[in-house]
C-alpha cells in the first residue's frame, strides 16, 4: 500500500474491512497461489496424456521440490501478514505505444513488446501475436478487489493491430483474463493453449475451431510460426473446485531461424535442461522472475533459480517477466529486478529488463538499463 494520507478507522471498522477483504480475496489467492484442492467429479478426461492422473494433471516427478504451505496458511498470511514495498509509490515508467510505431518495425525481424507482467505483444516477421494478454485493471475473479495494476497498459485493447495468434501458458487470473479474451474472441485467428484450456476460451466466446490444444512436447504451426508446448512445474485452477483440471505449459516459439522460449509460470525443475537439450538453445528466453516465496517454493522461481533455468536452456538473452505490474507476493516490488540484474552481471549474462511498452528486437544489440533504480 502507498503511504498516503487516509481517514483513520476505528479498530472495529478495520477488523470489518479486513474480514470483507479476506473473504473476497480467498478465491483469488487460492487460484493464484495456493490452489485449493477439490475432490469433486471429473468435468473432462484426458487419459491419452501422460500428465493426466485421476481427475487432474500433475507435474513431472521432482524429488528435490519443496512442498508448499497449506492453502489456509497462505491466504491467512495474505490477510493478516504485513507487506513492505510490495507496491511502488512512484509511477512505473511506461513507453506508450502507437500504431505507427508498431507498423514501422522491420517486418523481416522478430520483435517483442512488453505489455506488463507476463503479457507481451510479438511482431513475428510482420504478423502480430500475443502471449498471456491481461489488459484488465485487476488480476482477479472480481473487478473490485484483488491485485491491481501498478501502471496502465502501454496501449489499449482497441489499439491492438490484427492478431494472428495468441499463446496461453495456463488459466490463472494473471495470465488468462476474461475481459481481454472476450474482447479478442473473434479478433484472433488462432489460439494455442495447453490441454483443457479450450473450454475456458469457448465459454468466453472464442470459436472452438480456432483453438489448438496441446500436451507437453506436442507442436503446431500457424502462418509460418512453429510452436511447441513444453513442460513447466506449476498448477492450474480458477475456482475453489477446479484444481489442476487444465494443464500448464512453457512454450517454444520459432519464427524464421530464431527461437523464443517462454517459461510461463514454473518452479525450478530438471525439465529446463531437457528443453535446452532438445531445442539446442534459444535466441531469447522470457523467464519468470517474480511472485516467489518460501510458502510456495515449488511453483515459482527465485531470481537465482531463474538464472539457473536460463543456463539450463542454453539461452542467449534472459528477458525478465512476471514482475512490475501486480502485487502477488511478499517480496518488494523491485527485489526480482535487483537480484537478477546483479546475478546476470556477475555471470556476464545478457539481460533484458525492458521498460513497459519498450520494443526488443531479437538479435539486435541494445543497452539494458536498471530503470527501477531510484524509484520507491
Amino acid at each position: 500500500m502507498n503511504d498516503v494520507a487516509r481517514p483513520l478507522l476505528s479498530p472495529t471498522h478495520r477488523l470489518s474491512r479486513l474480514r470483507l477483504y479476506g473473504t473476497s480475496l480467498f478465491a483469488a489467492s487460492c487460484a493464484l497461489l495456493a490452489g485449493c484442492v477439490s475432490s469433486s467429479g471429473c468435468e473432462a478426461r484426458y487419459d491419452a496424456s501422460p500428465q493426466f492422473k485421476g481427475c487432474g494433471f500433475q507435474n513431472l516427478p521432482n524429488p528435490e521440490v519443496l512442498p508448499s504451505a497449506s492453502a489456509w496458511r497462505i491466504w491467512s498470511r495474505f490477510i493478516v501478514g504485513s507487506k513492505v514495498e510490495t507496491v511502488p509509490v512512484d509511477p512505473i515508467p511506461v513507453h506508450m505505444q502507437s500504431t505507427a510505431e508498431l507498423e514501422a518495425l522491420d517486418p523481416k525481424a522478430n520483435h517483442v513488446v512488453r505489455l506488463g507482467h507476463s503479457s507481451h505483444l510479438l511482431k513475428l516477421q510482420g504478423k502480430y501475436w500475443l502471449i498471456d494478454p491481461v489488459f484488465s485493471e485487476r488480476a482477479s475473479p472480481f473487478t473490485w478487489v484483488g491485485p491491481k495494476r501498478f501502471h496502465k497498459p502501454p496501449l489499449a485493447l482497441e489499439q491492438l493491430p490484427p492478431i494472428e495468434g495468441l499463446i496461453l501458458s495456463h488459466d490463472h487470473y494473471d495470465h488468462l483474463d476474461v475481459a481481454t479474451i472476450e474482447y479478442l474472441a473473434q479478433r484472433v485467428q488462432r489460439y494455442f493453449v495447453p490441454l483443457g484450456v479450450r473450454a475456458r476460451l469457448v465459454a468466453m466466446g472464442v470459436p472452438a475451431e480456432r483453438v489448438t490444444e496441446l500436451d507437453w512436447w506436442q507442436g503446431g504451426e500457424h502462418d509460418g510460426v512453429k510452436l511447441t508446448a513444453t513442460p513447466a512445474q506449476h498448477f492450474s485452477g480458477r475456482t475453489l473446485t477446479d484444481r489442476d483440471r487444465t494443464l500448464w505449459a512453457s512454450w517454444v516459439v520459432q519464427s524464421g531461424d530464431q527461437r523464443i522460449f517462454y517459461s510461463g509460470d514454473s518452479g525450478y525443475f530438471p525439465g529446463f535442461k531437457q528443453i535446452g537439450e532438445r531445442f539446442g538453445g534459444f535466441d531469447l528466453a522470457l523467464m519468470e522472475n517474480g511472485a516467489y516465496d518460501p510458502y510456495w517454493p515449488g511453483v515459482h522461481m527465485t531470481p537465482e533459480q531463474s538464472v539457473q533455468a536460463f543456463e539450463d536452456l542454453r539461452g542467449k538473452v534472459l528477458y525478465s517477466v512476471h514482475n512490475s505490474t501486480f502485487d502477488l507476493a511478499f517480496h518488494t516490488w523491485h527485489d526480482p529486478l535487483d537480484r537478477i540484474a546483479d546475478l546476470t552481471q556477475a555471470k556476464k549474462i545478457e539481460l533484458a529488463t525492458p521498460v513497459i511498452g519498450e520494443v526488443l528486437t531479437i538479435g539486435k544489440a541494445r543497452t539494458n538499463e536498471r530503470w527501477w533504480q531510484g524509484l520507491h
